[in-house]
């Protein structure tokens, strides 16, 4: 199975909210006190794209200008979950939603590429 799982996707209206939920796999030896870890997009035909990412302790978030205040992003240490609060949303946030984990955080957070575990996505759909 995929290291990361998803879940809390669904359809809502413009205007709504949804809260996605990230939690490592009873395999994977995932703990997100000691990861970085961020929420990616994929829309049909596009490349993945960078929404936000919270270092390993939850000192340090960033996000794209796209959801900046719009989305927050967020550690249960605890609960060894990661979220995703998605508020005021609009048609063009529609697509599979994705969280990736990666040792530490670093300069290059926005590229796919530097992330080492991913989910196998979660759809969102926005209509008008």
């Amino acid at each position: 199975q995929a290291p990361l799982i998803e879940s809390g996707g669904g359809l809502v209206q413009a205007g709504g909210s949804l809260r996605l939920s990230c939690t490592p796999s009873g395999t994977s030896g995932i703990i997100a006190d000691g990861t970085a870890m961020g929420w990616f997009r994929q829309a049909p035909g596009k490349e993945r794209e960078f929404l936000a990412v919270i270092s390993r302790h939850g000192g340090s978030t960033y996000y794209a200008d796209s959801v900046k205040g719009r989305f927050a992003i967020s550690k249960d240490i605890r609960l060894n979950t990661l979220s995703l609060q998605m508020n005021n949303l609009r048609p063009e946030d529609t697509g599979v939603y994705y969280c990736a984990a990666t040792p530490r955080l670093g300069t290059y957070y926005r590229s796919p590429s530097i992330y080492d575990w991913w989910g196998q996505g979660t759809q969102v759909t926005v209509s008008s």
